[in-house]
């Protein structure tokens, strides 16, 4: 997500180019599936929750911060892919998809539509939370007041106050993907396609340090990752493709869980950027869009 540039500019000072972890196994979550269908050619489009900066062996070339251990690379090994195209990049939202994307500095890529033929036969996409700066409000916002008021909800009262409306923006940002699954099947019309939805990141109640939020706004967190998912649900049904619910897949794996999919607010080198997945929501993301195409 497009949370901060200080976030990716300090993903790059990380040098994060490789790291002494072992790579996540393909198979770990998806080994007792049975096998899914055959495909020559998958293009991977998305943003960094696609992308997956420092999970663990990352690509600073181009600025997207794309990684070997992504849910796109883990699905291309356990399906036998012939051929993966990932262009996923951190900070993409809609737009993106039709238009060069700035990175970091001067470094742009281009649209990534432009990886769409008609001999691509398969599509995943992760995109929506960077629109309209969703979750780069709500998480800066969130985390900036929750000492304010720790046992309210300042965060939400502020944006209120402001008169911005997260949850109303999540049905613009719908009707945007929905457009963008239009522009895919128009692209690659032999395609299978498939949405995928964000885990989620706060709880519906508690706390934890690493998610700075006023106790009052986890509800209001969680209220706001519910909203987009239903969005981008009904964007997918709208549009025929078919889509991964990560919302629910991923109850009790919040930041501030034991068993958490989801980094917090503190980038762990070789694990995960702040409040980007880990390697195991990414097993967990690949595991949920084979079963979808099985």
């Amino acid at each position: 997500m497009k949370l901060a540039a200080a976030a990716l500019a300090g993903a790059l000072l990380l040098g994060a180019c490789s790291s002494a972890a072992e790579p996540a196994d393909p198979a770990a979550d998806a080994a007792d599936l049975l096998p899914g269908p055959s495909y020559e050619k998958y293009v991977a489009l998305g943003d960094s929750f696609t992308a997956a900066p420092l999970v663990p062996t990352t690509d600073l070339a181009d600025g997207c911060l794309r990684s070997d251990g992504n849910y796109p690379s883990l699905v291309a090994a356990e399906l036998d892919v012939a051929e993966l195209v990932d262009v996923s990049c951190s900070g993409a939202d809609t737009r993106d998809l039709q238009r060069r994307q700035r990175t970091v500095g001067d470094a742009t890529v281009p649209p990534q539509l432009r990886a769409l033929d008609r001999d691509t036969d398969l599509v995943t996409l992760g995109i929506g939370g960077n629109d309209f700066d969703l979750f780069a409000t709500l998480v800066q916002t969130c985390s900036s007041l929750g000492a304010d008021d720790p046992a309210g909800s300042p965060c939400a009262t502020e944006l209120e106050g402001r008169g911005v409306d997260l949850v109303a923006r999540t049905e613009r940002i719908g009707a945007r993907v929905e457009s963008a699954v239009e522009r895919i099947r128009r692209r690659a019309p032999e395609a299978d396609v498939v949405l995928v939805g964000y885990p989620r990141i706060a709880p519906e109640s508690g706390r934890c340090q690493a998610l700075p939020f006023a106790e009052g706004d986890y509800a209001f967190g969680a209220e706001v990752s519910r909203a987009l998912n239903a969005a981008l649900e009904d964007a997918a049904g709208r549009a025929g493709a078919g889509f991964v619910d990560m919302h629910a897949a991923s109850e009790g794996h919040d930041v501030c869980s034991d068993d958490a999919w989801v980094n917090g607010h503190r980038t762990v080198r070789g694990e995960a950027l702040a409040f980007h997945p880990f390697a195991a929501g990414m097993e967990a993301v690949a595991a949920e869009v084979i079963a979808t195409l099985g």
